[in-house]
């Protein structure tokens, strides 16, 4: 049986959210006390509905109490926000999900009881810098302010050489860990460090970003080295 998930606000985020669940798999219900936006995801998502979720009886008609999550995507309406919470919390919905703006509306959304806060703004902004910091990087997480994964595409300096040779590893020249290799449809997950880095490959990688970056400087600098002797 699918997993049922209730996303609550229909703007950029939240409808972002519901195709990309939809996507994977969940029957995602969708949900928002703006008409022309529910009209807008209708076709979308598995069901679309008008209503507003500050009200009890709202949520209880839909048996929101069965879904498996229900995410709170709206995120500048904090009044709708801590008060949807506050009714999912107590109508018993097993895991909740709320998306806040600042520090303080995360505060409260934790402390009302929210399972998950999360950040989108924030977040996004975090990636978006370290893609531009960090070169050949396709997406980037934080797992700590200095430390990070990356996914990046292998320059062409590292095709044909093993990660050992190319110094990848805990114990490597760099100490920038490779978590897996997505290699067309494969994943070889925690690689030996004997594998040859392919064309076309994708790596996930994890370490610090001033690890990451000298790791990238070095692979562009040999690029271009190697630019020149073929010139």
């Amino acid at each position: 049986m699918k997993k049922q998930v209730a996303v609550i606000g229909l703007g950029r985020f939240g409808v972002g959210l519901a195709n990309t669940l939809l996507d994977m798999g969940y029957d995602v219900l969708a949900l928002d006390v703006d008409e022309d936006r529910v009209q807008a995801v209708a076709s979308q998502v598995s069901r679309a509905i008008h209503a507003d979720a500050t009200d009890e009886a709202v949520l209880r008609g839909l048996g929101i109490d069965k879904f498996d999550v229900a995410i709170v995507s709206m995120g500048s309406d904090i009044e709708h926000s801590v008060l949807t919470t506050i009714l999912l919390r107590k109508l018993g919905v097993p895991l909740i999900v709320a998306r806040a703006d600042n520090e303080l509306h995360g505060t409260i959304l934790d402390k009302i009881g929210a399972d998950k806060v999360i950040y989108p703004e924030r977040e996004m902004g975090t990636r978006v810098a370290h893609g531009l910091m960090l070169t050949n990087v396709l997406d980037y997480m934080s797992v700590d302010p200095s430390y990070g994964l990356a996914k990046i595409v292998p320059p062409g300096s590292f095709v044909g050489r093993t990660l050992s040779e190319l110094g990848l590893g805990p114990q490597g020249r760099w100490e920038v860990a490779v978590l897996l290799i997505r290699r067309e449809r494969e994943v070889i997950i925690g690689p030996d460090r004997m594998e040859v880095v392919r064309p076309d490959d994708i790596l996930i990688v994890s370490g610090s970003d001033v690890h990451l970056e000298q790791l990238m400087a070095e692979a562009r600098k040999s690029a271009r080295e190697e630019d020149e002797e073929e010139d």
